[in-house]
């Protein structure tokens, strides 16, 4: 998320109560999670299991829980709670803004497009032409939406990231601060949910279709001319590639990149990437081949078992 004008280090440091390292007009752009920062960026980290991984980003401000040696170029923003601040810049940069209408005035609908009844479109939503919006859908603030794009019953496109801390008396959420974008041609089965990026864009690539209640989690990236079946769970963080297909009730772990005509089989869960131009099935999943060897040989279990016991 960018800020609709440039900070300095010493505002935002006013504004959250904490320290800093760097020059006070030390330029701050927006803000960002560590795998979509550019300069000009804050990310936050609150383990020392991360620190490197941040403090070596392309983010130029980081919001740390421990003062360490600052890379040249760059600023750090000491915290006692960084998950806690981070909140704070998100809060005081993109408040939430209640809606006044059903379909808001802000929204912006091209030519040809149909809206069906009951259907909410919140503030500074953007949608192409010869759309097809059908009852009950509900599309969350700067939501933007291509051309011929069809949205079936139910769906619900912007909703928060499944994103929480551990506290010792309760979950702490993460605010999101992102959208979704669902690029041209793109077609959206009843009653599917695709979450908004925490900070970034979820991206529903051109051609893609999603069947009847698929899940897509926040800051997923699908490509183009992608076939997901019913019932598919996404979840956050993941890069789905060109052409993939995967059909139904599989479910893929956060943080995975499955590879250009990847083919993923019914109920297959995905824990790890996989690469493209095979197809997989199983959970964990794998290639075919790998697969029906390992069943193959599970199968010869029970005769071993039966030769060990005549020779005992």
């Amino acid at each position: 998320m960018k800020f609709s004008a440039p900070q300095t280090l010493k505002d935002i440091a006013q504004l959250i109560g904490c320290s800093f390292v760097g020059k006070d007009d030390f330029p701050v752009l927006g803000m960002n999670e560590i795998h979509v920062v550019t300069p000009g960026d804050i990310v936050f980290v609150d383990h020392p299991k991360y620190y490197s991984k941040a403090l070596e980003s392309a983010a130029t401000i980081v919001l740390i829980n421990k003062e360490v040696d600052c890379p040249e170029g760059k600023a750090l923003l000491i915290s006692d709670d960084p998950f806690r601040d981070f909140n704070k810049i998100s809060s005081h940069f993109n408040p939430f803004v209640p809606a006044r209408a059903v379909i808001s005035d802000s929204s912006e609908i091209g030519l040809h497009t149909v809206i069906q009844p009951n259907v909410f479109i919140g503030n500074h939503v953007k949608i192409g032409k010869d759309c097809l919006i059908h009852p009950n859908v509900c599309i969350y603030d700067n939501t933007v939406i291509g051309d011929n794009v069809t949205i079936h019953a139910g769906a619900v496109i912007g909703a928060d990231a499944f994103y929480y801390k551990t506290r010792p008396e309760k979950f702490d959420k993460l605010l999101s601060c992102g959208n979704v974008v669902i690029e041209d041609h793109v077609d959206i089965g009843a009653s599917c949910t695709i979450d908004k990026g925490v900070t970034g864009s979820t991206t529903i690539g051109k051609g893609t279709k999603l069947d009847n209640q698929v899940h897509i989690g926040h800051d997923t990236i699908i490509g183009e001319r992608c076939l997901f079946a019913a019932q598919v769970v996404v979840a956050g963080c993941v890069v789905i590639e060109d052409f993939v297909t995967i059909w139904g009730q599989a479910a893929i772990t956060s943080g995975v990149t499955i590879g250009e005509k990847a083919v993923i089989s019914a109920q297959s869960g995905v824990s790890k990437s996989l690469a493209g131009h095979k197809s997989y099935f199983g959970s964990p999943a794998d290639e075919f081949r790998k697969k029906y060897k390992e069943i193959a040989s599970i199968r010869l279990i029970p005769d071993i078992i039966e030769k060990l016991d005549k020779l005992t």
